[in-house]
This record gives structure tokens, C-alpha cells and sequence, in this order.
């Protein structure tokens, strides 16, 4: 009888365990059709000499097509261990991340504790995604990164970040990540140089600012400025681009405005090189960015929105400005069809494009010619489990 009441016993205590445990099983998949003008071709030496135009199906134009595993354990006390994994994909394709590995976006262990705050470990969005929130275009792939050449939205490896609980309104987070280097900040031998950003945020029922700090280094020499073209510096694995785009500090002032139906955002960005010397023309050092938008929720369903992003570039490299609206339409709570239409329209020196290409003329960089304009028009569905 004895027996018998300890195992029921452990039974009991084994079901309650797993029942302080929870694992999920979360996705993301987004797939539509493209047509875009502008599109270079015709390369001749190292640069494209004339436009053309292309129709394509694509994946993760309205959001990236990803999957992941979250949980925690109750450790008592408050404190949990948590995880997250996650992955991103090609709907069109089925294609994995690649050389960025399963869980190229997170790969996390830590601590939460609802009167201290989290601590993890490991592989994630890199701090400069914190823009999202304030993005009237939640970072698609025609947005906030696309004329700072996907400055904004990089993983980053080798991390420890703390969030901050939210105390009056203001919460904190912070994200360091070391080089993995025999030299602190880097230097060629490692594929990532040290990377480092703090966010403060205040939010309220009527508005949301944030101030953001951040800083790429170049894994090549742990310095704040990226691959030089004119001393035949490649660029960066890890990395988009050359000069600012590939290793900079960035300065990030953010707002959104909470008004019933309608929610206003704006945000400015000074994103700047330190040391750079004898860049080619063209490979700008500093970068000055900024954008505002309205999204209007129609209906509980349906969403319009409109933006306009817009970089000044200093070297040569001109400036650019996107026009876009576009909008959603929620199916059911886990499905959407999403539209958008925009244009870049740039300066006599600039070639920014609409989505967030690596800096040059060529016809692989898929950016427009010097001086041209490209527009672009999507559509597609968009699931998430």
C-alpha cells in the first residue's frame, strides 16, 4: 500500500512539473507577386547601362517567412528559464537560411524574472531592429531599411542583452555582443566584429518615444568604418555593403502617436563612420535618415497606410526618398492579404533602390542606375501559426 501511495505520489509531483513547463510552436509565412521597373541590365565593366522591367513571385515582401520554437520552465520564485529558436525560409522556394544556419535570427537561453527583467544568451535580431515598432511599414521589404542598405535590420552573434520590466512608463534593454576575437573589438579573425546598442523607451496611452544607440565594428579591424573600395577592401561577410552601411554607429530618435483609428510615426537617424579615410566617391561615411507615416485602422480588418522614407548621403552619394501606401486586409486572425506600391526616387549621384541592396552599379546589386527612379507594386497573403 505503501508503494503504491509513493508512486501516485511522483506521479502527481511529474504532472505538475511539466504542467510549470510550456514549449510553442510559432511560424510565419508570406508569399506574393512582384512587378518592379528600374531593374538594371546590361552590364558593361563594372556597371549596368540600361533599365528594364521584371514581374516575379516572392517571399517575405510584407514580413519574413520564418518558424521557431519558445518556452519556459518555472524555476520558482518568479524566475523562469526561457528559450527561443528561430529560423528564417522561402516560401516560394522552401530555401533555409543558408550560411546563416537553422536558427539564423535567434538562438537564446536565459533568465525572466517579472520583478527584474530577462536576461539571455545568445544568436539575435540585432538591437537596430528595435526601429520596428515605430515603422509605419513594420520593416517589409520596402521600408525603414531599404536606403540604409539593411543597416537596420542585421543578426548578430555572441550576445548577453537584459530587457528591463517597465517601471512608470520607461523600460530598458540593452545588447552586447563580443567579437569572439584575440582582439577585443575584432580583427580578421573572426566573421563578426564587436557589436553593442541601448534602447530606453516611454510609453503611454497617447504616444511611445524611444532613443536608440547602437554600433556595428568591422570584423576585419574592430574599426567603426566598413570595407574601403578604393584600397580594395572586400566587403564584410555578416555585413551589407561598404563604408557606413557595413560598420557605423547609429543614433535613433523614434515616435508614434496613438490617435483612435489612426496611428502617427516619425523617426530620425544619424548613422555615422569614425576614421574613414580616402573613400571612393560615392561611398558615403555618414548617413542622415529619416521617415513619417500614418496608418489608418479602417475597420478591425482592414488597415491603410502610408509612408515616406528619405536619406541624405554625404561623399558623393546623394540622396533618396521613398513614396509608398499601402494596406491589409485580416481574412481571420491569423491570415491577411497584404498591398503595396512605392518609388524611389533618387538624386543625380544616388542609386538607392526599394529593396535593401549592397551599394554599387553593378546588375547583380539590383539597384537602379545613377539618377533613375524604381517602382515597384505587391501583393500577396500572409499566414501565421
Amino acid at each position: 500500500m505503501k508503494k503504491a501511495l509513493a508512486a501516485a505520489a511522483l506521479l502527481t509531483f511529474g504532472v505538475a512539473a511539466h504542467a510549470q513547463s510550456s514549449v510553442t510552436l510559432y511560424g510565419r509565412l508570406d508569399a506574393g507577386l512582384e512587378y518592379m521597373n528600374g531593374v538594371p541590365q546590361n552590364q558593361v565593366g563594372g556597371s549596368a547601362t540600361s533599365s528594364t522591367h521584371r514581374f516575379r513571385a516572392e517571399s517575405g515582401d510584407w514580413g519574413t517567412s520564418l518558424w521557431g520554437l519558445k518556452g519556459s520552465e518555472d524555476l520558482g520564485g518568479g524566475t523562469k528559464a526561457v528559450f527561443q529558436l528561430e529560423g528564417s525560409f522561402n516560401t516560394m522556394t522552401g530555401a533555409g537560411p543558408g550560411g546563416g544556419g537553422l536558427f539564423n535570427r535567434w538562438a537564446t537561453v536565459g533568465f525572466a524574472n517579472d520583478q527584474f527583467g530577462t536576461f539571455t544568451m545568445g544568436r539575435m535580431l540585432f538591437i537596430s531592429n528595435g526601429v520596428w515598432d515605430f515603422d509605419p511599414f513594420g520593416q517589409s521589404n520596402w521600408s525603414s531599411a531599404s536606403l540604409v542598405r539593411g543597416r537596420n535590420w542585421p543578426q548578430s552573434s555572441n550576445n548577453v542583452a537584459y530587457q528591463s520590466p517597465k517601471i512608470a512608463g520607461f523600460d530598458f534593454y540593452g545588447q552586447y555582443a563580443l567579437s569572439n576575437a584575440t582582439n577585443w573589438n575584432g580583427n580578421g579573425t573572426t566573421a563578426q566584429g564587436r557589436e553593442a546598442g541601448a534602447q530606453v523607451t516611454y510609453t503611454s496611452s497617447l504616444f511611445q518615444v524611444r532613443g536608440l544607440y547602437d554600433e556595428i565594428r568591422n570584423p576585419a579591424n574592430g574599426g567603426l568604418f566598413g570595407p574601403n573600395p578604393a584600397a580594395g577592401d572586400p566587403t564584410n561577410t555578416g555585413n551589407i555593403g561598404t563604408g557606413v552601411f557595413a560598420a557605423s554607429r547609429e543614433y535613433s530618435a523614434l515616435l508614434n502617436v496613438f490617435l483612435g483609428q489612426f496611428k502617427i510615426q516619425a523617426a530620425y537617424q544619424a548613422i555615422r563612420s569614425s576614421g574613414a579615410t580616402n573613400y571612393l566617391p560615392g561611398t558615403p561615411t555618414t548617413l542622415d535618415h529619416e521617415w513619417g507615416g500614418i496608418t489608418w485602422q479602417a475597420t478591425p480588418a482592414a488597415a491603410l497606410i502610408a509612408a515616406v522614407y528619405h536619406v541624405n548621403a554625404n561623399n558623393g552619394g546623394g540622396n533618396a526618398t521613398i513614396y509608398t501606401v499601402g494596406g491589409s486586409y485580416n481574412l481571420s486572425k491569423r491570415t491577411l492579404l497584404d498591398l503595396q506600391v512605392a518609388t524611389t526616387q533618387n538624386s543625380k549621384t544616388a542609386n538607392f533602390g526599394l529593396n535593401a541592396n549592397n551599394a554599387g552599379t553593378s546588375v547583380a546589386t539590383d539597384n537602379p542606375l545613377p539618377g533613375h527612379s524604381q517602382t515597384g507594386v505587391y501583393a500577396g497573403i500572409q499566414h501565421s501559426f
